[in-house]
């Protein structure tokens, strides 16, 4: 089955950590990575661009309104997602569990509903 990881966590926390943690970090999630990868769980998997280079889009009586930003103010932030393919929940919320994010943010873990 897959899921989907959903890899919130504030922006503001990489302004407060030092260029050699922002490394750890991101090594971490190479090594993540490598780990789905060697057990053929990795679907899909990409970082997003900070939420200021957002644009939310609604469409109301058939007219397209957008505005820059998020759809909504909260703390944490969406950064990123890995679609992985999994037997069950349980197999799915242990990698999410691995995810270097959840040590300080949270990882969303969604089934996919595929069409």
């Amino acid at each position: 089955m897959k899921y989907m990881l959903l890899i919130n966590s504030e922006e503001s926390f990489y302004e407060s950590v030092t260029e050699e943690q922002i490394g750890e970090i991101m090594a971490g999630y190479g090594r993540f990575t490598e780990e789905l990868e060697a057990a053929g769980a990795n679907v899909e998997s990409n970082r997003l661009q900070p939420t200021s280079t957002a644009t939310t889009v609604r469409v109301r009586d058939g007219k397209t309104a957008t505005t820059d930003g998020p759809f909504a103010e909260t703390k944490e932030q969406l950064g990123g997602y890995y679609v992985i393919d999994v037997p069950n929940l349980d197999d799915a919320i242990a990698f999410a569990a691995k995810i270097p994010s959840a040590e300080y943010g949270s990882v969303e873990v969604r089934p996919i509903w595929e069409m």
